[in-house]
């Protein structure tokens, strides 16, 4: 009740007050001979702003050197109406400064190591949640100002080395998953400064000279592990396994293997051409043993075996976890790419967010040592990958991508900002490596002269933020569904087959019960059921006997959903089986692998038996079949399929008649023999020789 009050004299104050704060923010600059000047002649703190919100505008005003007016005027005549009302017209002057502001500061290539712009970015986002007097901050963690989620998803993202439209929520749940969901300055700072060292590192490889690894114009090194003698990376080829240090760049997996005090000449693992890659989690081992789970398998066209690199960690399996991730990423990227025939320009915008998206995941790995879940990826196209409905996400992407433009981004003073954000995009990701010193040649001229149109627009959100925020709506119910998935797994063989069997009580009842009318051991039960299944045959009443179950089914899910509203589902009751010991479980398993091992031969001997028919490995049984084949094949010609469904089922079902029964047995028996006497084609089994000699 006292936000509904308070939310109401805000609009009343903000109403009758509407040409004062106009008048306050479009106070004309005295004409100056220099940028000095004019900010002396800059209006003082604006009334209607919270303390919070002025410093910001102010700071803003600095770095962009013009005025709060000039700012409010930019503001005026680039926006449209829409997003200038009077409840949110405080809060998108906050947008517009802070963009503003973080485009240019974004400008100077060691930003994110500068602490003023640390501060400034978080207090942007304490600005755009307060950014008028009558508001305060919602919550208080600790008695110290904090942020949430949504005014971090919308500054956040207006830094493309920081955040990303696609995985900005996920990101702010990693920064603020022991913080009661509120993002502490501490914790971004951390952040900011984690991600600033991995950027450096990653900038500093570029200019490393090292002897096994040849990069092509383009590639950025993005880690590379196995470098330290405590931490191998294993390289499993076979039989054979040997240590050496593994690279990740935008475009290839690269192994040097570890020789007499130095390292070969690394082999390239491409990720960027469609050769069937498949990478994958894999257990690996000392001599192909499958014993540790903490490998990744790369296997493609170009391969001849598939190729392990095992991640060895005393406890968990996190470093592997962190390595799937990132190669599937750039494997992601590149399918992306290949999918939607981007040109080259595209083609590197996509590969640079990918890239932006690996330095902020190790970013949050180093500081923090977690490693994200499948929906809480920090990866976007990892992310798309395993989201509901993130083939969506992807699409849109692909629609605003085709809106890139480089040469149209250039500044047009007849153009507004926002009908710019409306036509174009630029090449963001593309300008944010460029500026952090990793673009190569003939990407090192985009960022002159060009004005950052990004995926974020002033006051509005853009279609590819709500294809995110519709596909994370979805991932809850998934989320839900799993959780219960898991709940109800149970283990053993007996007590899966006691769980399945209670599942299946009614259709196992039903089967029971057509087969007690097969066996005519109630004859006046079976001739009734006879003539009601023949009479359905022959009318053709079977696709209507299909309707009526899909309607009673239909009906009976209707009644339970009308009456059982709001109750919780009933849970089964299941017997248990007697306990075993761990021995009489393993006879169990072994009981079970060996009876399945049984039905695949048998299955196997039909086959081959089959092939022997086919290929008349017995004249006699072969001239047969194939005169058998030719009566059928007449029968399906000539007569109804209702009437071969009849006589079929009257075989089947009348077989244990009293008067039929002797000479079907001798039927059957005779067709066994047959069978018996019909020999298996023969099989060669060859023995696989693998190369137990290390590739080079």
């Amino acid at each position: 009740m006292e936000a509904v009050v308070k939310k109401g004299l805000l609009e009343n104050f903000m109403q009758t007050h509407q040409n004062s704060i106009r008048s306050l923010f479009q106070r004309k600059k005295k004409s100056s001979t220099n940028e000095e000047d004019s900010l002396v002649d800059s209006p003082g703190p604006i009334p209607q702003l919270s303390v919070i919100a002025n410093s910001v505008v102010a700071r803003c005003s600095k770095i962009l050197k013009v005025s709060t007016a000039e700012l409010q005027h930019r503001f005026d005549i680039e926006l449209p109406e829409t997003v200038k009302q009077l409840l949110t017209y405080t809060r998108n002057f906050v947008e517009f400064c802070s963009y503003q502001a973080l485009n240019m500061v974004s400008r100077n290539p060691d930003y994110l190591s500068d602490p003023e712009f640390r501060r400034l970015m978080y207090d942007m986002m304490l600005a755009w949640e307060a950014p008028c007097v009558e508001t305060e901050p919602e919550n208080k963690v600790d008695d110290k100002k904090t942020i949430g989620p949504e005014a971090f998803a919308r500054i956040a993202p207006a830094c493309p080395v920081v955040a990303d439209v696609i995985i900005v929520h996920n990101l702010f749940d990693a920064l603020t998953s022991s913080s009661s969901h509120r993002l502490h300055f501490l914790i971004f700072d951390k952040y900011l400064r984690s991600l600033d060292k991995v950027v450096k590192v990653a900038k500093n490889a570029l200019g490393l000279s090292i002897s096994n690894l040849q990069l092509d114009e383009g590639e950025i090194t993005l880690d590379v592990d196995g470098a330290v003698p405590t931490q191998p990376v294993l390289q499993h080829v076979g039989m054979s396994a040997w240590p050496g240090r593994l690279t990740l760049t935008n475009y290839a997996l690269y192994f040097g293997s570890l020789g007499m005090g130095s390292y070969d000449k690394a082999v390239r693992y491409d990720l960027a051409t469609d050769l069937k890659q498949v990478i994958k989690p894999e257990l690996t081992g000392p001599l192909g043993a499958r014993l540790f789970d903490k490998a990744v398998m790369y296997n493609s066209s170009s391969v001849e075996e598939p190729v392990y690199f095992e991640f060895p960690e005393f406890k968990g399996n996190s470093r592997r976890d962190y390595w799937l991730d990132i190669c599937l990423e750039i494997l992601r990227a590149h399918r992306f790419i290949r999918k939607n025939n981007f040109n080259k320009i595209q083609q590197s915008e996509v590969l640079a967010r990918a890239v932006l998206g690996i330095f902020r995941y190790r970013a949050i790995r180093e500081a923090f040592h977690t490693c994200s879940s499948q929906y809480k990826t920090l990866l976007a196209f990892n992310l798309a990958e395993s989201l509901p409905k993130g083939d969506i996400i992807l699409e849109t992407l692909s629609s605003r991508l085709a809106l890139l433009s480089v040469g149209g981004a250039q500044h047009d003073m007849t153009e507004s900002l926002h009908t710019k954000q409306k036509l174009k995009l630029s090449p963001v990701a593309i300008l944010t490596l460029g500026q952090l010193g990793f673009n190569s040649q003939k990407e090192s001229n985009l960022g002159a002269g060009v004005e950052v149109v990004g995926d974020i627009c002033v006051g509005e959100t853009n279609l590819l933020e709500i294809a995110v925020k519709k596909s994370i709506s979805d991932t809850g119910r998934v989320e839900a569904a799993q959780a219960t998935v898991n709940q109800v797994k149970v283990e053993g063989i007996d007590t899966n087959l006691a769980v399945m069997k209670e599942l299946l009580f009614h259709h196992i009842a039903i089967a029971r019960h057509i087969e007690h009318f097969a066996s005519w051991e109630d004859p006046f039960k079976s001739t009734m059921f006879l003539m009601l299944t023949t009479l359905v045959i022959l009318r053709g009443w079977i696709r209507y006997v299909l309707a009526s179950i899909s309607v009673f089914l239909a009906v009976c899910m209707l009644w339970s959903r009308l009456f059982n509203r709001g109750k919780p589902l009933e849970p089964i009751r299941i017997i248990l089986p007697p306990n075993k010991n761990a021995v009489e479980q393993l006879l169990t398993l072994q009981e079970a692998i060996s009876k399945f091992e049984a039905l695949i031969q048998d299955g196997n001997i039909i086959l081959l038996k089959i092939r022997a028919l086919l290929f008349a490995a017995l004249p006699p049984a072969t001239d047969k079949v194939a005169l058998l084949l030719v009566l059928m094949a007449a029968v399906f010609v000539f007569v109804p399929p209702r009437y071969i469904i009849l006589l079929v089922y009257l075989e089947a079902f009348t077989r244990e008649l009293p008067y039929r029964k002797e000479s079907s047995d001798k039927l059957l028996r005779r067709a066994r023999e047959w069978w018996f006497r019909i020999p298996a084609a023969p099989v060669q089994l060859i023995k696989n020789e693998e190369k137990r000699k290390k590739k080079r």
